[in-house]
């Protein structure tokens, strides 16, 4: 799997990582041990960026179970996720205590208080307990203020959502993030599972051979990755042997612009 560098920041991340949203919010022994599973086979083909949150329910304590002997094999993106500042605080004390007292990729969820969390992560990323700091949102209707906040020049990497019916970022958001030199993570690049769930006809994905690919996730997750603009897509699965699909969509050749646009029309079911 490629590795690219997450902007200006310089952190090595692979193309393709994998979330926990609903997969890893999960307890009692035997699904736990099933995430643990899905850890390990990610790892093994090449997929060690696991991004978590708060909001996730049990994910980010589910994920640190799974890190616990593999930490430093792993990259931990989670977030603070509240509109309280003490709350805030208490969510990365239990993070630092879940990751080896250390978050690769610690992100300000949603914006939630972004202005009031900034400086706490700073000052953790100064004492060596934080690498990157980043910061998320979901809605277009939130983008200028993110885009705000990537131009204070205190934001290293963002979260955005972004697909091949989902092209919104491309206007404003990745191109400031180009110029700004910020890394791009991106969420939701199976549109939520709705796209995968409407795969084109077979014969459809043939000329798509050429470049590695043999499923319609992985058809889309490698149109996202042809921009060079973003850095690591990261979709979730529950599924152990999906991990090792997905990572498959992370290696050159990529889509040249006439793919890419005929990806954009499967997207859309014209066919």
């Amino acid at each position: 799997m490629e590795t690219r560098t997450l902007g200006r920041s310089g952190l090595a991340v692979p193309a393709v990582g994998m979330g926990t949203f609903r997969t890893f919010d999960v307890s009692g022994s035997s699904a736990e041990s099933h995430c643990l599973n899905i850890v390990g086979r990610a790892l093994e083909v090449g997929t060690n960026l696991f991004d978590s949150s708060p909001m996730y329910g049990e994910a980010e304590r589910v994920l640190g179970l799974a890190a616990k002997n593999v930490r430093k094999k792993i990259l931990i993106a989670t977030k603070v996720w509240s509109h309280s500042l003490r709350e805030g605080r208490r969510q990365i004390k239990q993070a630092l205590a879940w990751y080896d007292d250390y978050v690769d990729i610690y992100q300000i969820h949603n914006l939630a208080a972004w202005r009031e969390h900034l400086p706490v992560l700073e000052e953790l990323k100064a004492r060596g307990k934080i690498g990157v700091i980043g910061a998320t949102h979901y809605s277009r209707s939130a983008f200028k203020e993110l885009m705000t906040a990537m131009q204070t020049g205190r934001i290293e990497q963002i979260q955005i959502p972004y697909n091949a019916a989902d092209r919104l970022v491309e206007r404003e958001v990745l191109p400031l993030a180009g110029e700004l030199d910020i890394g791009v993570l991106i969420m939701r690049p199976l549109g939520q599972g709705l796209l995968a769930r409407r795969p084109p006809p077979a014969e459809k994905l043939e000329v798509l051979e050429q470049f590695g690919i043999s499923t319609w996730a992985q058809a889309l997750l490698k149109w996202i990755l042809s921009d060079p603009r973003i850095h690591c897509v990261i979709p979730a699965t529950s599924r152990v042997e999906r991990a090792s699909e997905n990572a498959l969509a992370g290696s050159p050749p990529w889509f040249d612009a006439d793919i890419r646009e005929y990806v954009c029309k499967l997207a859309a079911g014209r066919y």
